[in-house]
């Protein structure tokens, strides 16, 4: 442990015991999918003393046990507090000149095409897929955007589509101006995205690491970018294989920089930088 993390965890208002550590890490499992590594005690503590103070508990182990209904309304709660979510608009920007050229094809070929987008965070994303698609075919292009998370507050904030000014400030100039619209007064300091942008997005809540997923029609294109990294093995290879199955056949599979799956070449074949094509 850390000399900091030994220091925030002496100076706990609550104490968070290795056992109830394990708990937390095997709930969230459980729930989420999500594998937590045993140094992120002092994460977790930091993220649920927010959530006993706003429940009234004062022992994690009391909390907990409250969990262990299945229909505890404080689930989502507990999942969001412990979902990490880094994202910025074009993050990993190598992808989306593939994603504009392969949107082109599909609506000379087919008149239409769909995206999943399946971490979408606080909504820079599939906002960036969205301006992607306007940049590629033209205003109201035929694109469909399903963007989701498990994080329910995360999709609230996508689902306003306002952010502070700085975080397009790396964008150009043109493209700021041209999808993004300024506050003015008391919204000084903030963009709203456009609406003819924001409008393409379709928000949900999705849980990856459970079945069923809510999906009548298959997707051309599904960004599912840094978000394994979180899953342990039999996880990733359940959500690849579900993945495969909802993708319509030559789709495309847009990962994140530090994720790798071609050891599934028989789902997957490598097209280019962590995109991947439908196999089969």
């Amino acid at each position: 442990m850390s000399h900091a993390e030994h220091k925030a965890l002496s100076e706990e208002a609550f104490s968070l015991s290795a056992h109830d550590f394990e708990r937390v890490r095997e709930l969230i499992y459980r729930r989420a999918g999500i594998t937590l590594a045993p140094t992120k005690r002092s994460m977790v503590y930091s993220r649920l003393s927010r959530r006993l103070r706003d429940t009234g508990h004062t022992d994690v182990g009391a909390y907990l046990d409250a969990l262990g209904k299945a229909d505890s309304p404080e689930w989502q709660s507990f999942v969001n507090a412990l979902t990490t979510n880094l994202t910025s608009f074009f993050r990993e920007g190598y992808h989306f000149p593939v994603l504009a050229e392969h949107l082109r094809r599909l609506v000379a070929a087919r008149g239409k095409a769909s995206i999943w987008c399946a971490a979408a965070s606080t909504g820079e994303e599939p906002y960036s897929l969205a301006i992607t698609a306007v940049e590629a075919l033209g205003a109201r292009p035929p694109v469909t955007i399903f963007a989701s998370d498990i994080d329910t507050d995360v999709l609230a904030k996508a689902r306003r589509a306002v952010y502070p000014i700085n975080t397009v400030e790396s964008l150009e100039p043109d493209r700021r101006r041209r999808f993004f619209m300024r506050g003015t007064g008391s919204n000084a300091g903030m963009v709203r995205v456009r609406a003819e942008v924001a409008g393409l997005v379709e928000f949900g809540q999705v849980n990856l690491a459970a079945e069923p997923w809510p999906f009548r029609e298959p997707f051309d294109v599904v960004f599912c970018r840094n978000v394994m990294i979180y899953f342990d093995t039999p996880t990733k290879a359940a959500v690849l294989t579900r993945i495969h199955r909802v993708l319509r056949p030559e789709g495309l599979l847009f990962v994140g920089h530090s994720e790798n799956f071609s050891d599934r070449r028989d789902l997957f074949s490598l097209q280019g930088k962590t995109v991947y094509r439908k196999v089969g």
